[in-house]
């Protein structure tokens, strides 16, 4: 498949098949990462793969932020909450944080930011191709204490910028896009 087409029919993916990806197929897929266009070479990424025992306590704490969104009391409905949110998450086959590393200077930061964001397409880009689809996710887990904790994420130095929920697409979802014609304006 040429990059063009990999670009125009990359989707995200909220269903997947239960089996989870190996560690050497998500090496790979981050390898590509670290290429991305990345100003005064920082290499502001790091990457957190969460499988097994991890992702069980990030499902948990993922519960708690679903059942805390809840405007309800009725134990019936946080029971809900409760159960949705947690099974979200072990739902997902792999999942794949990333984190950009902190700066003082703002400009630097919204750089760093922005080649962070330039590694993640990689990824998306390189597991679509290798039929793997994603989930770019930045909820409130990416935020709580708890979660970052559980990850070992140094708040003061990184933050983690996204989860990437990965697996075999059990489905994949149609999308369009506004033409890029109807979005230019040409400066001569």
């Amino acid at each position: 498949m040429s990059i063009v087409q990999t670009i125009r029919n990359r989707r995200s993916v909220y269903d997947f098949n239960p089996e989870s990806l190996t560690n050497e197929t998500v090496a790979a897929i981050l390898e590509c990462a670290v290429w991305a266009p990345n100003h005064k070479s920082t290499e502001p990424w790091r990457f957190l793969v969460v499988n097994g025992n991890t992702k069980k306590k990030l499902a948990d704490v993922y519960r708690k932020i679903q059942v805390g969104k809840t405007k309800s009391d009725d134990p019936a409905v946080l029971e809900i909450a409760s159960r949705k949110g947690y099974e979200k998450l072990v739902s997902k086959p792999t999942i794949i944080g990333i984190t950009c590393l902190k700066s003082d200077d703002a400009f630097r930061a919204r750089e760093d930011y922005a080649s962070v964001s330039c590694a993640i397409h990689n990824i998306t880009l390189a597991a679509w191709e290798q039929g793997i689809g994603m989930q770019w996710s930045t909820s409130a887990l990416t935020t709580h204490p708890e979660a970052t904790n559980i990850l070992k994420v140094d708040t003061a130095k990184e933050e983690i910028v996204g989860f990437l929920y990965a697996g075999y697409p059990a489905e994949v979802p149609d999308q369009t896009r506004i033409p890029a014609s109807k979005l230019t304006t040409w400066f001569e």
